[in-house]
């Protein structure tokens, strides 16, 4: 297999990721946004994270205000973004993580 110029273990910083929900949430099923540190780039990511099994979620984009977006997953809202400059979030730029049930 060749190897890829684009390696993701290296770009996107997992073991920092910070979850946008409640720490006494972290057990519980359903849709979770995360934060993703990205040492390549001068931003983080928006991940979304959803039960192993299910649809993956459909995302999409809401304009706030001028600078200001929220994204949702499957309708509902996970994360709200403001930027000071560049493009507005596309649902392209969140990253769907799959996670495993065992509970």
């Amino acid at each position: 297999m060749a190897s890829s110029d684009y390696d993701m273990s290296k770009r996107y910083e997992w073991a920092k990721a910070k979850s946008l929900m409640p720490v006494q949430a972290k057990c519980e099923r359903g849709l979770q946004g995360a934060l993703v540190p990205d040492s390549s780039e001068d931003m983080d990511h928006i991940a979304v994270v959803y039960d192993k099994g299910e649809t993956p979620p459909q995302i999409t984009i809401k304009q706030v205000s001028g600078s200001v977006h929220t994204v949702l997953a499957d309708g509902i809202a996970v994360a709200v973004v403001a930027h000071s400059s560049g493009k507005a979030p596309s649902p392209s730029d969140v990253l769907l993580v799959e996670r495993r049930v065992d509970f």
